[in-house]
């Protein structure tokens, strides 16, 4: 059998070179060389030939019967919450985030949970079989029908994987694999994505649920490949602060679920603990009003949120003024500023302003919109908000307030947590009474900044 060889392929030209070389000897660029694996002739026919026998038949579409994925709940509901309802057969997931926040606790107490009724095998890569042992011990895990593989050796992980079978099994982490065929160290482009092809490979043939662990950029995103993300199924990150006690686990990618679906976990003693009133930890307690604060209902997935937004306006120190913002996006902060000026009349050119979206959570849809303008406006009048006022809505150019997806639902979860008041735009109007809450309809942003005041009076 002919053996299986690595060369440096060139990713702008397609040259290939025996070795790696810094600059590509035929288009002369640099840092363009990229192992990839060469391997004889028939034996890729082999290696990458189909699932099944009639993926490559030609169907009509109302030929297929579509059935919905059976799922395998890991026993952890915020975690069952971001997978979807549970994991998939053959269904691959990638998890990431910072180190140190908690990616490899929560796998180890969910694969605890599933060893209980399938079998499961937790390959480690960065710790020995004592360091896994030990942190199961911490957390008072039942670790009776788990069983642990340390190796980072791709082959090794393999074989051991066909011969048992495994049910659902975690590679922790995929950056520490490293395959025979190539030459580069574990970690490198070429590394991670051809372990991460071989792992999803096999997941695909065996049905077993499988697990990536990745590594994240400076940057918060991923490492290796952007492919490594395409070739799986889901992909998931860990965020908040490593010194607080609270976790967030969103979805990015899930090809058997919704996407930017949220979990909420808390950091106990004894791991993470989900949390059953997320909105509970966005929303500071004030012993009395203050101004700048405002709370937004927004929507993450499926679930409403309740998070306060919080805004500092203050007199500028130097000739330009700074604009910062924690949690939300910094131009969009700019935009609205330059709105608030324009169709309301109301100035910070001249004014340091901060805003920040308390609990560590990133919030991306515009319907914060609204509610930054108010917490700005309160600042800088000095005057608080109503306590029981909640807001929602999407702020355009011209001073119009647009609406946003789901309206019926946030004010259900506003009026659940005791709120009597909203502001929302005119075109999320319900058509019924949301309990005994009072809905104040605006479609302007100079019309909401009165309204508001009038409740402050």
């Amino acid at each position: 059998m002919a053996k299986v060889r690595s060369v440096h392929s060139c990713t702008e030209c397609g040259a290939e070179s025996p070795r790696w070389q810094g600059q590509c000897p035929q288009c002369k660029a640099w840092n363009t060389l990229v192992e990839a694996v060469v391997e004889p002739a028939g034996a890729n026919a082999a290696r990458f030939a189909a699932l099944a026998g009639n993926t490559g038949k030609l169907q009509t579409l109302a030929e297929l019967e579509p059935r919905e994925e059976p799922r395998t709940p890991t026993g952890i509901e915020e975690f069952d919450r971001v997978l979807g309802g549970g994991l998939v057969a053959g269904g691959v997931v990638l998890i990431g985030g910072d180190p140190g926040i908690g990616k490899s606790t929560l796998l180890l107490q969910a694969l605890s949970l599933l060893a209980l009724h399938h079998k499961a095998i937790y390959v480690s890569g960065e710790e020995s079989g004592e360091q896994v042992a030990l942190r199961a011990q911490r957390l008072q895990l039942d670790p009776g029908g788990l069983q642990l593989l340390p190796e980072i050796n791709l082959e090794r992980i393999l074989a051991t994987l066909k011969e048992e079978r495994p049910r659902i099994a975690v590679i922790d982490s995929i950056q520490t694999v490293y395959s025979e065929v190539l030459q580069s160290a574990p970690g490198s482009v070429a590394q991670v994505r051809e372990c991460a092809a071989q792992l999803t490979r096999f997941a695909k043939q065996s049905g077993t649920s499988l697990i990536m662990v990745g590594h994240v950029t400076k940057d918060g995103t991923l490492a290796g490949p952007r492919v490594l993300e395409h070739m799986v199924d889901t992909v998931l990150y860990f965020e908040g602060d490593t010194h607080s006690s609270f976790r967030l686990v969103r979805a990015f990618k899930n090809r058997f679920g919704a996407v930017n679906e949220l979990g909420v976990f808390a950091m106990t003693e004894r791991g993470l603990r989900g949390v059953s009133n997320p909105s509970a930890i966005f929303l500071s307690q004030h012993s009395q009003q203050v101004a700048g604060s405002c709370v937004l209902v927004t929507q993450e997935g499926t679930r409403p949120l309740l998070v306060e937004i919080q805004a500092l306006v203050d007199g500028a120190q130097n000739p330009n003024p700074r604009r910062l913002s924690v949690g939300l996006e910094q131009n969009r902060l700019a935009m609205l500023l330059a709105v608030l000026h324009r169709h309301a009349g109301v100035g910070c050119f001249d004014q340091d302003v901060f805003v920040n979206a308390v609990g560590g959570v990133k919030i991306a849809e515009p319907a914060a919109d609204l509610a930054v303008v108010l917490a700005i406006v309160s600042s800088l009048r000095n005057h608080p908000l109503p306590r029981q006022l909640v807001v929602f809505g999407e702020i355009g150019l011209a001073g119009e307030i647009r609406p946003a997806p789901r309206g019926q639902e946030r004010l259900k979860e506003a009026a659940k947590l005791g709120f009597t008041v909203a502001v929302i735009p005119k075109a999320n109007a319900p058509r019924h009474a949301v309990g005994e809450m009072r809905v104040i309809a605006v479609d302007r942003i100079e019309e909401a900044i009165d309204r508001v005041r009038e409740l402050e009076a």
